[in-house]
């Protein structure tokens, strides 16, 4: 298809995508980017967020924690920390998740707040991605 880009997502522990997209949206520290075909280069780092890859006119959404994105003119390669599909995404062990770094956050020291309000806000995400699964 003539609208179509090489896409590769990659996490530490695996090639969690690797394929042809229509259009990827991705949340970038300063918000939500689209990316079609022939974008102009690109890099940018990625934050805790949902990212869409729209594919034979449908998008699949991932929960995705950090990273980096980059766009070239031979295709687009996102590296996150974790990256699940919507369906791979288990809804009870992310309340609990949200739970427990919910009890950190009253009891952290100053040093540990920024990792626990990190380990919240990837929960809360896991939960949102999930909820909208099919």
């Amino acid at each position: 298809m003539a609208g179509e880009f090489a896409l590769e997502i990659v996490t530490p522990d695996k090639k969690f995508f690797e394929g042809t997209a229509e259009m990827v949206v991705v949340r970038t520290t300063e918000g939500d980017v689209g990316i079609l075909k022939n974008h102009a280069s690109y890099v940018a780092p990625l934050d805790v967020g949902v990212l869409r890859v729209k594919k034979e006119g449908v998008f699949k959404e991932a929960a995705i924690a950090g990273g980096f994105i980059q766009v070239d003119k031979e295709k687009t390669t996102i590296l996150t920390e974790t990256a699940e599909w919507a369906h791979e995404i288990d809804l009870q062990r992310a309340q609990r998740a949200k739970e427990k770094a919910e009890s950190k956050l009253k009891t952290t020291n100053e040093k540990d707040l920024r990792l626990v309000e990190f380990k919240l806000k990837k929960a809360l995400n896991r939960i949102k991605v999930a909820q909208k699964k099919d």
